[in-house]
C-alpha cells in the first residue's frame, strides 16, 4: 500500500516513505529521513535527518525525533539517528542525532518501550526490548543493553552503562555502569515532613481541625507506635474530628504498604 500522508503535514521531498506509512496532522518529516514500512507517525511529530527509522514503529504524538544534539561542541556535522523495528514511542519522547567527537550516531534498537517524555541524549545506544518509563532520560553517549527497565524519572549520567536485564528503580540516579541482571534503588525514598499547615490554613481549615490533625501525625509518625497501634489510637481520634475519619479510612482501603 502507498504511504498515507495528512494533508497538514510537510514531508520534504528528500524524505523516503516506505509502504503503508501514515504520517500525521501537522507532522514535519525533513530531508534525509528514512521510514520503513507500515510505521505510523502521530499528530504534531517531528522528525529530522540524517535519520534512518526502521519498520512498524508507532511514534505518538509531540514526538521529536533526530533533533540537533544538545551539545555545545556541535558545530553542524553530519551525524545519524538509526531505529530499528517494532519499537514504540511515546508522547513527546525526544531522541537527539549522534556528535561528531563521538560515535556520530545514536542508534535505538528493536521492541523498545519509550514511554511519555523520556530523553535519549546524543552518541546513545539502546539494545533490544527495553522499557523507559515515563521521565526517564539518558543524558549523552550512555550505552543500554537488552531486555532494560528504566522506572519513572530514572537518570542516567553521560558515558554509563546498564548491562542486559538490568532494573533501575523509580527515581533512581545512576552515576556508574549498572552491571547485567542487577537491580538498582534509589536510596531515601520520600518520607512523610509533618502535614501542609499553610495549605489547609488558606484552605479555611480552622485552628480545632488543624490541632486534630497533627495529632493524628504524631500518632502515626512520632508516636513510636506500631502500625496497628496507631490505627487503633486513630479510631478514638476519629471520634471527635471528621478530618481525623478520613485518614484513617484512607489508610484501610489501602493495597499497598503505608509510606511511614
Amino acid at each position: 500500500m502507498a504511504s498515507q500522508v495528512h494533508p497538514t503535514a510537510v514531508v520534504d521531498p528528500g524524505a523516503r516513505l516506505g509502504a503503508n506509512v501514515r504520517i500525521g496532522a501537522f507532522c514535519v518529516v525533513g530531508p534525509d529521513v528514512e521510514i520503513g514500512d507500515d510505521t505510523i507517525v502521530g499528530p504534531h511529530c517531528t522528525i529530522a535527518g540524517p535519520t534512518r527509522i526502521g519498520r512498524r514503529n508507532h511514534f505518538h504524538g509531540h514526538a521529536a525525533i533526530g533533533g540537533d544534539p544538545q551539545d555545545k561542541k556541535f558545530a553542524g556535522e553530519r551525524t545519524e539517528l538509526e531505529i530499528g523495528d517494532d519499537n514504540v514511542v511515546r508522547e513527546f519522547v525526544t531522541i537527539s542525532r549522534g556528535t561528531g567527537h563521538d560515535k556520530s550516531f545514536t542508534r535505538i534498537g528493536n521492541g523498545n518501550w519509550l514511554l511519555a517524555y523520556v530523553h535519549v541524549a546524543h552518541d546513545c545506544i539502546v539494545g533490544d526490548g527495553c522499557v523507559f518509563s515515563n521521565n526517564a532520560t539518558l543524558a549523552g553517549h550512555v550505552e543500554v543493553g537488552d531486555q532494560v527497565i528504566l522506572s519513572g524519572f530514572v537518570g542516567v549520567h553521560q558515558f554509563c552503562r546498564i548491562g542486559d536485564h538490568a532494573f533501575i528503580g523509580m527515581g533512581a540516579f545512576v552515576n556508574g555502569d549498572v552491571p547485567p541482571f542487577v537491580m538498582v534503588a534509589q536510596e531515601g525514598y520520600g518520607r512523610p515532613r509533618g502535614i501542609n499547615a499553610e495549605g489547609l490554613k488558606r484552605r479555611g481549615f480552622d485552628a480545632t481541625r488543624l490541632s486534630a490533625i497533627k495529632r493524628a501525625y504524631r500518632t502515626l509518625y512520632v508516636s513510636g507506635a506500631k502500625l496497628d497501634e496507631a490505627l487503633a489510637q486513630l479510631g478514638d481520634l476519629a471520634k471527635d474530628s471528621e478530618d481525623v475519619r478520613a485518614m484513617l479510612a484512607f489508610i484501610e482501603r489501602g493495597e499497598r504498604p503505608l509510606l511511614r
